[in-house]
Parts: structure tokens; sequence; C-alpha cells
């Protein structure tokens, strides 16, 4: 079933511009789902990708793509974390260019038993690595001012708290197993109102975002992808909502310029820039993608080269 799984790469041509790419150079897919980019990668120039994804059902593509660019693809199944660990078995210090594609891809959205989406009613599970507790674990265990926290502050959700109770009320006559389960508990929660998205959408995204530790993983993703790019190298990062557009905006701008803690310390000597913002808003899909790939409709793509000033976090010893 899973090598069935159609997938349309999210501002395809928009991200192998921006990664400029150039013949006999190394290239990293930090994100690579079913190997959209990778493949374009590969096929636009005679150069190397170093693919990594956490997700273990993603080697099948892997193994594919390989009978096609043989020695030119390196897979590995991990977080993209430890990219320069990756790198480092490989014997590659530098590489031209670092792509990521973040939240979920298309096989965990579309696979029910993978727990990620409320449209497919299956187990709750939402693990990206198919290891650690699942979802259903969490929902068993969690507090209630920290679950309505959660959904807060990485759902972005304002019924935060009516969520949280009226998912702490029912687990405490029935067990919540299902995708299906959750979505009616927190459609109840909400009050009817018109909107263009499902009222189980913000909580799902938070709840995931949560148990595969996203936000601290994407920090120090971002810190290795600087670490490892060459002067003139490109950094290319897709988003989906606006927690993730943030992260990367402000760590794009901490590496251009040294941003003080507070403006009642005294500024501190400027520092050179590890990164050159190369967009300064982030490019959208247009609306010919959204018409054919409704999943392309909040991506946001922002790119950064690489300088030839010292890293910002520190050169790989």
């Amino acid at each position: 079933m899973i090598n069935e799984i159609q997938h349309i790469p999210v501002l395809l041509e928009e991200v192998i511009n921006g990664l400029s790419l150039t013949e006999d150079d190394i290239y990293v897919d930090a994100t690579f789902g079913l190997g959209g980019y990778t493949k374009e990668i590969l096929s636009k120039k005679n150069c190397k990708v170093v693919a990594i994804d956490r997700d273990p059902h993603t080697k099948v593509f892997a193994e594919n793509l390989k009978k096609v660019f043989s020695d030119r693809l390196y897979f590995v199944n991990g977080k993209f974390s430890d990219l320069v660990y990756f790198l480092n078995k490989q014997k590659i210090q530098k590489v031209g260019g670092v792509v990521f594609d973040l939240g979920v891809s298309s096989p965990q959205l579309d696979i029910k038993n993978r727990g990620f989406s409320f449209k497919h009613d299956g187990p709750l599970d939402m693990r990206m690595s198919c290891d650690g507790p699942t979802a259903e674990e969490f929902l068993d265990e969690v507090e209630e001012d920290i679950l309505a926290n959660i959904i807060y502050e990485l759902g972005d959700e304002v019924f935060s708290k009516r969520i949280s109770n009226n998912i702490i009320q029912y687990r405490s006559t029935n067990k919540i197993k299902t995708t299906g389960q959750l979505a009616k508990i927190i459609r109840d929660a909400v009050p009817v109102k018109k909107s263009k998205i499902d009222p189980a959408t913000k909580t799902f995204q938070a709840i995931r975002i949560y148990l595969n530790d996203e936000i601290k993983e994407l920090e120090n993703g971002l810190i290795a992808a600087e670490r490892v790019l060459r002067p003139e190298g490109r950094l290319a990062v897709v988003s989906f909502h606006s927690i993730e557009d943030r992260i990367v905006k402000n760590f794009f701008l901490k590496c251009l310029q040294n941003i003080p803690y507070s403006r009642y310390l005294p500024e501190l000597p400027k520092k050179k820039p590890s990164l050159e913002i190369l967009t300064k808003r982030p490019i959208l899909p247009s609306s010919k993608e959204v018409s054919f790939n409704k999943r392309s409709r909040s991506a946001k793509l922002r790119i950064a080269k690489r300088t030839n000033y010292p890293s910002t976090f520190g050169e790989i010893k």
C-alpha cells in the first residue's frame, strides 16, 4: 500500500532554484519523505544527496531511488538534528545545500494506521519514528492543565482549556483509542462557527508536535545545517504553520546579526553574519499549485546563503 501513495513536493521548482545546484556537489535532503526533492536534485545535476528521515517506512522509497541513482544517493534512517554525525560517517565536511520540508508527510497522513489524520479513523499513534509513547498513551496520562498549555502553545488554539477538559472528562469513563474518537471530543468542545479548517486541526497538530519533540528537533536541525554549509551554500526551509515559520525566521535573523536579548543591556559588538537572507518575505505557492495540491496552501519557503564568516554556533571540530 505504501508504494501506491502519491506525493507532490511542495514549492518544488522554487526550492530547486533556491538551492542553486552545482555539479559534483553534495546536498542534504533532511526530510526525505517519498524522495521528491532528492529525485529532482539528482536529476538536475551530477551531484550526490545525503537523505535523512526519522520515519522507517521511508526506506522503501530510498531503495527505489537508489536503483536509478546508485552511489549518488546515501539514505539514513534518523533525525535530521544528527546530520553532522551522519555526514561525518561518510567523511563529508561541507555541503552545497540543505533542504527541510517540515511537518507530516503524505504517507503519515494517508495511512490511517499511522494515526496522524482525523480524516481517517485509525489507532491514535502519531509517532514519526514509530517508537516511544503513542498519542493514546500520552492522552491517557497527561494532566489537564499541561494538556491545555500544549494545545494552546503548539496549536495556537483559543479553546484549549475547553478541549483539554473534554478530553479529561471523556477518558475518566472511556479509553481514547482512535483518531475518530479524539476528533469528535475536540469538535464537541469547540463552539459552532464558520471556519476554513476542521476544529480538530490545531489540537491534532499540537499533540503531534509535542509527541515528536518537533520544536527542539527543528532548532537543532537548523543549527546543524548552518554549520555544515560551505560558503555560498544554500539553506531552504519549507514550513506549514506559524510556529515553524517563526523559528526559521528568527534563526535566519540570529545568523544575520547579533540580536541583544534585552534593550536594557549594553549593545554587544556586531558579529559578522554567517547567513545572508535571500527571501525578505517567504515564498508562497502559486494559486495554480494550490489548485492541484491542496496541502501546499499553507506552505512558506525561506532561503538563506552561507557567508565566508565563521558559524554563529561554532565550527565543527
